[in-house]
């Protein structure tokens, strides 16, 4: 099946196109229809006629972007009208809510002139926080926004224009540094003289280019003074006209030390590229083929050649969605009333400075485990990395206030975290954590300590202030890979060959001794399994805490810290603990890790340990007993141990948390099965700590709700434990390292307590 006959079938698929219109408030009594229309809609109607701004208040105008085109300019199409050009502007929605969860009404106008285009666009002020116009030709593209800007009091913004200006220019930036070169000494050739190239060019002077060293070339030829005299170009291509002979782009190319390339495929050779002054950079962004292929180009020079594309099958593409759905979400937060040449500069920069951090584990996979870190193949991040949200969307924001656009501020301590719950609970959740944990780091040994991703997790715990993290391992291996990696941090190591450590060995004796375990056994331990003597640093207070189990079975894993560390004074046994975040609820699952048939002594210590983890996310528990019977429908051996489990926690008074059980699941967290066949249950909401009869069960139940429910799992966090320990999952990756890192933390500050 080619590309063109899959796309018909992904398009037509039921329901036909890619957007829909959701609710976001509850729908399913009369009273709630009576709140979203007739008649209780009448109170925000009049508190919006009192006071206009009160729409940003009542309504989803600030989520709201007009995505408007005439279908005159569509890429690789041309001018193929409204009607056709509605799959793009769909397409263009679907990014703006995919990537920054922003909604979005596609326009298309059957109108050719500029006159009306913007008397329809800006009539539409009411209904949309901003506008983007898309797909129409220069230069009424020009026109149309200027007019428009003028006119409306939101933020109007022609990404086709400026969208491939600021995200090359953030390559640009990068590309510069590597390069050793300094804008503003650069001769920057531009191969097309379009919408945006113009665009581009302008912004190249704003980020500190010079003007006069620009050299625009159209299918003529060089832009020059004469050219713009005789008037042989437009007013906006005269701009960049320059006291220069005539010729054409390999004479343009002659000694510049920057090509971009916005017109046609193939129109440069190696020769041209050889004309280039030393380590060149070429940004060749012609769709859906570069004015000259990847490969050619990196193949015409011995030194340096940084080259970027627009397509995503080669390093570096510069892709619009790095950009637009991010800078409109900052200037949709604060209310702007324009995107301005300041905000547009600290989204390049923005994305500038996220090329140059590690890169998270989830891109990686994404693009096939290829290595992603900065140089002359990673000068731009990657679309899907979701930092770009949290990097660009604040500092256009800030940009937009310290400008004078925005209506309203922003806490930069709190805006991420709102940008976070917008890609789902789990950040949400994770985010009080994290907050928890750098208010007081603590000392956190990381046993693997040779892992890359161990060391790369230890680098952002240590520069985001969750903890002080402690490498275990060869100290020599760990540096290598710390400067193979470019990390700029010296992590604390703690090598079992060379230190002196008869201590933690006659520790780790004196404790198993009579388990079994020789003096000379523990002094090998110690010296060659990191459990072991992770545990006892955790064990002896030298460290607060302690993740292992990246490289290990759970089960080899978990046996060290059980017999060095053991459970807490008020505990007999441990749990594992999963927390599984949907779009607007979360649930603590147990025992996912542990307690393989648990009779109603574990079950109820388990639920006490589980109600623990979900008071460390700031959620007050409500927990249900799982089975397959609803209070004594059943009654054997199996169901019995949850139900005396319940009544056991019921009846004692230092339980400050409503439990009840044994209960099926959709009992659980169904509030119309709960409260209305079992009005008598003493949970009065749905369950948001679910305890499984078994282990089995448990590990089933939360891999199902993970896979098919869609829902994000964080864990397991091993509860029950007299001092922090964490066993990650083989494969987890760096994120979830530094989250299970943060719970520990937030474990040793209450045990301190």
């Amino acid at each position: 099946m080619s590309l063109e006959d899959e796309s018909l079938e992904y398009h037509e698929e039921e329901p036909p196109g890619k957007i829909e219109i959701a609710t976001t408030k509850s729908t399913s009594t009369q009273r709630d229809l009576s709140l979203a229309y007739s008649p209780g809609v009448a109170g925000p109607c009049r508190a919006i006629d009192e006071r206009p701004d009160d729409a940003y208040r009542y309504t989803a105008k600030g989520n709201l972007v007009g995505v408007v085109s005439n279908g005159s300019a569509v890429l690789g199409l041309g001018d193929i009208g409204a009607q056709a050009s509605k799959p793009v502007m769909e397409g263009k929605g679907v990014l703006f809510k995919r990537f920054a969860d922003i909604d979005v009404f596609d326009l298309e106008f059957e109108l050719d002139d500029p006159d009306e285009i913007v008397a329809a666009t800006a009539a539409m002020e009411p209904t949309f926080g901003g506008i983007n116009l898309e797909d129409i030709a220069a230069p009424d593209c020009f026109e149309i926004e200027e007019r428009l800007r003028e006119r409306m009091d939101i933020p109007v913004f022609h990404d086709d224009q400026h969208g491939t200006a600021i995200i090359s220019g953030a390559g640009l930036l990068n590309a510069a540094e590597l390069a050793g070169k300094h804008l503003e000494d650069l001769e920057v050739v531009f191969s097309g003289a379009g919408a945006s190239a113009i665009a581009t060019a302008r912004f190249y002077v704003s980020l500190g280019v010079r003007k006069e060293n620009i050299t625009m070339c159209d299918s003529t030829g060089i832009i020059t003074e004469e050219r713009a005299e005789a008037g042989d170009v437009n007013e906006f291509k005269q701009e960049f006209a320059r006291d220069l002979p005539e010729g054409g782009l390999a004479d343009a190319m002659e000694g510049a030390d920057v090509l971009v390339g916005l017109s046609a495929a193939g129109i440069v050779s190696q020769e041209m590229v050889r004309a280039m002054a030393a380590d060149p950079i070429i940004f060749a962004m012609a769709n859906p083929d570069p004015e000259i292929g990847y490969e050619e180009a990196k193949a015409a020079r011995d030194d340096t050649v940084i080259m970027a594309t627009g397509r995503s099958d080669y390093p570096n593409q510069v892709n619009n969605v790095l950009g637009f759905p991010f800078i409109f979400r900052g200037a949709l937060d604060v209310r702007a009333t324009e995107i301005n040449e300041a905000m547009k500069v600290a989204c390049a920069e923005a994305l500038a400075d996220l090329a140059k951090q590690d890169v998270p584990d989830a891109v990686i996979k994404a693009y096939g485990d290829q290595p992603l870190r900065f140089g002359p193949e990673y000068i731009l991040p990657k679309p899907i990395d979701p930092r770009v949200l949290f990097e660009i969307a604040p500092a256009v924001a800030e940009a937009a206030v310290e400008s004078g656009a925005a209506r309203s501020e922003v806490d930069p301590e709190t805006y991420r975290e709102r940008l976070e719950a917008r890609l789902g609970k789990s950040r949400e959740m994770m985010r009080v954590v994290l907050n928890k944990a750098k208010s007081d780091p603590k000392r956190v040994v990381l046993s693997e300590g040779e892992d890359e991703k161990m060391i790369r997790a230890a680098y952002q715990i240590q520069d985001e202030g969750i903890a002080t993290p402690v490498l275990l391992g060869d100290r020599d291996e760990i540096g290598t890979t710390v400067t193979r990696l470019g990390l700029e941090f010296e992590p604390e190591i703690v090598d079992p060959s060379t230190g002196d450590y008869d201590s933690y060995a006659d520790h780790l004796y004196g404790q198993r001794q009579r388990k079994g375990m020789t003096r000379n056994e523990a002094d090998e331990l110690v010296r060659s399994d990191p459990n072991y003597l992770g545990s006892v640093m955790v064990d002896v207070g030298d460290a607060d805490a302690m993740l292992t189990g990246l490289t290990h079975h759970y089960p080899s894993a978990l046996r060290p810290p059980l017999e060095v560390i053991g459970t807490g004074d008020d505990a007999d046994y441990a749990a594992g603990v999963y927390m599984l975040a949907f779009k607007n609820r979360v649930v603590f699952i147990a025992d996912a890790t542990v307690n393989q048939d648990p009779d109603a002594d574990v079950l109820e210590e388990v639920t006490r340990h589980t109600a623990d983890v979900a008071r460390r996310f700031d959620v007050e528990p409500r927990a249900a007993m799982l089975s397959y019977s609803n209070f004594g429908s059943v009654d054997n051996e199996r169901t019995r141990p949850s139900r005396e489990a319940a009544q056991r926690l019921q009846a004692d008074p230092n339980v400050d948390f409503p439990i009840d059980g044994e209960m099926q699941a959709d009992t659980a967290v169904v509030e119309e099965i709960l409260n209305g066949t079992y009005e008598f249950s003493e949970l009065e909401e749905p369950a948001n700590v679910l305890v499984f009869p078994n282990l089995e069960s448990g590990n089933i139940g939360y891999k199902l709700l993970q896979r098919l429910g869609g829902a994000e799992a964080t864990g397991p966090m091993l509860a029950g434990m007299d001092k922090p320990v964490h066993v990650l999952q083989r494969g987890d990756e760096v994120k979830d390292i530094v989250n299970l890192a943060a719970v520990a933390v937030v474990d040793a500050q209450r045990t301190e307590n």
